[in-house]
């Protein structure tokens, strides 16, 4: 991973016309201050996941150029990545989760949209909670790696909001049901390159209330650990996301709700829960 901090994002342009395959450019910002003038001018760069066809730029447009500048008001921000494989860590809230052997579970990557999307909660569907967690974006092909190698797979770091029907976990016990339905992994908005994931502060604001926050010291399995773990026995791709866990406080999310992800460093990630048909 690299030692520069910057922001990777993927948009797509207001203007973009609807199609089987929307368009989608990746841009890259490279201010410290994120909400400062220059923190909202993108300049448009090749995609960062090369040999991932699922996250591969689209064709040129009028002012859209690689090497060209955009600024906020022209696109909208899309999940950063499209990942092959989103996972999540089990029992990763502290002291009593490392007691356990690590333990991953898999997350559909059709349940990822972007920040501003609605959190879709259809008929039946029980207690829901979501989770504000430090996500890792892998950043190139990565098999069996070590405490000492680990983060040269890491692309950086994102938002990821572990939406969970605990009624469906309950009765399921591979979780599929309970954390695979579309739109309940949120990811965004942004990728930020060269962050120092040790101490950064996780929370949510629930209806604009923010609740108990905690810290990424506080998972009981760390960044490398859990890399080396899932890496001893699948490749990780590029684009593939790791939600680490969420130690901090959580409250049941309904209809006409308003969800806020924050995690220190990133900034938070904003969305909306509706009724599904």
């Amino acid at each position: 991973m690299t030692n520069a901090t910057f922001r990777l994002a993927r948009v797509r342009p207001i203007d973009a016309a609807a199609g089987p395959l929307p368009e989608q450019f990746f841009v890259r910002n490279d201010a410290a201050d994120f909400a400062s003038p220059e923190g909202l001018i993108w300049q448009i760069v090749e995609t960062p996941f090369p040999t991932s066809p699922a996250n591969q730029n689209s064709a040129p447009r009028d002012g859209w150029t690689v090497g060209g500048t955009v600024n906020e008001e022209q696109f909208t921000f899309l999940a950063p990545c499209a990942p092959v494989n989103v996972f999540g860590m089990a029992h990763n809230t502290g002291a009593p989760g490392r007691a356990l052997p690590p333990q991953a579970f898999h997350k559909a990557a059709s349940s990822v949209v972007g920040p501003g999307e609605a959190i879709v909660l259809g008929p039946g569907r029980g207690y829901t909670d979501p989770e504000a967690e430090l996500t890792v974006i892998i950043g190139s092909p990565a098999k069996n790696l070590t405490l000492e190698n680990a983060r040269s797979a890491i692309l950086g770091f994102t938002i990821g909001n572990d939406v969970s029907d605990r009624d469906a976990q309950k009765s399921d016990e591979l979780w599929i049901s309970a954390k695979s339905p579309d739109t309940f992994t949120p990811l965004g908005p942004w990728i930020v390159a060269g962050l120092k994931d040790d101490g950064v502060a996780i929370s949510i604001v629930h209806n604009g209330t923010e609740l108990a926050p905690a810290s990424s010291d506080d998972l009981g399995w760390g960044v490398d650990e859990i890399l080396v773990y899932l890496s001893s026995f699948m490749t990780l791709q590029p684009g593939d996301a790791i939600l680490t866990g969420f130690p901090a406080e959580c409250r049941q999310i309904t209809p006409g709700d308003e969800v806020i992800c924050r995690v220190g460093g990133i900034g938070e990630l904003r969305n909306p829960v509706v009724a599904g048909a």
